[in-house]
């Protein structure tokens, strides 16, 4: 079992992080030789995979890497600031010093990587650097959040997200951006801002939404995230 994780872990990593062209076929056999084992394990992490919508399946046809989408990525986009914003708010209420302080130490690894890049452009291994990095940022703004439903949802659509973003601007033309983003939403979540980390999370994907988001559901948000606070803190209190 500890070796089919790994092979999982490895291939996801890898059609997330742009080492393959989009709609791309991917085969057992060749993957097989990469990584070392057998061409079973291999088809069940691409089956596992495709459970969550990283790699496509067809009988007959095998396994290929989703095409680029500029509709999907703004559903994708969409689905992030939803889940971000109601995590970072609830770890706000929910949060204390521990959720601050790695709030922060994600942050200043991502800065740094972050700095390199627009420095000196991107290599294979900066890239795997910057793509753990910035997943742990955004992970660490939600970790107070106190669903593990939240947070387990978050990761896929964060991976679905990210490989449409690698495929679609493989020399990081963002970065710079994403500098100072990553800088306003951590200064809204340590000085427990709601409304500014909401609006800074918006801000940080709207570049990948072909639409704006309407406004009533930005109201129907925010009562569900009073809701869902209520709820959360409950349990916790109950537990």
């Amino acid at each position: 079992m500890a070796a089919n994780e790994t092979v999982y872990d490895a291939l996801r990593d890898r059609v997330v992080n742009g080492e393959f062209l989009p709609g791309q076929r991917l085969r057992s056999e060749a993957l097989r030789k990469d990584h070392a084992c057998s061409a079973s394990t291999v088809r069940e992490a691409l089956f596992r995979l495709s459970t969550v919508g990283l790699v496509n399946f067809q009988e007959q046809k095998g396994f290929r890497l989703p095409q680029q989408s500029a509709e999907l990525c703004h559903d994708l986009a969409q689905f992030r600031v939803m889940l971000e914003s109601q995590g970072a708010c609830l770890s706000i209420r929910l949060g204390g010093v521990a959720w601050e302080a790695r709030l922060s130490a994600a942050h200043h690894q991502l800065s740094h990587i972050e700095l390199h890049i627009r420095s000196g452009g991107v290599s294979h291994d900066l890239l795997s650097l910057w793509s753990g990095a910035e997943l742990e940022f955004h992970q660490a703004l939600i970790a107070a959040c106190g669903s593990p439903v939240l947070q387990d949802t978050h990761v896929v659509i964060y991976w679905r997200f990210r490989q449409q973003l690698i495929t679609g601007d493989r020399q990081f033309h963002f970065v710079p951006e994403n500098i100072e983003q990553h800088r306003g939403i951590l200064e809204a979540a340590l000085a427990h801002d709601e409304a500014l980390v909401r609006e800074r999370i918006q801000g940080h994907l709207a570049r990948y939404l072909l639409r704006p988001l309407p406004e009533p559901w930005r109201r129907r948000a925010r009562m569900h995230l009073s809701f869902l606070g209520i709820v959360v803190a409950l349990t916790v209190m109950i537990s």
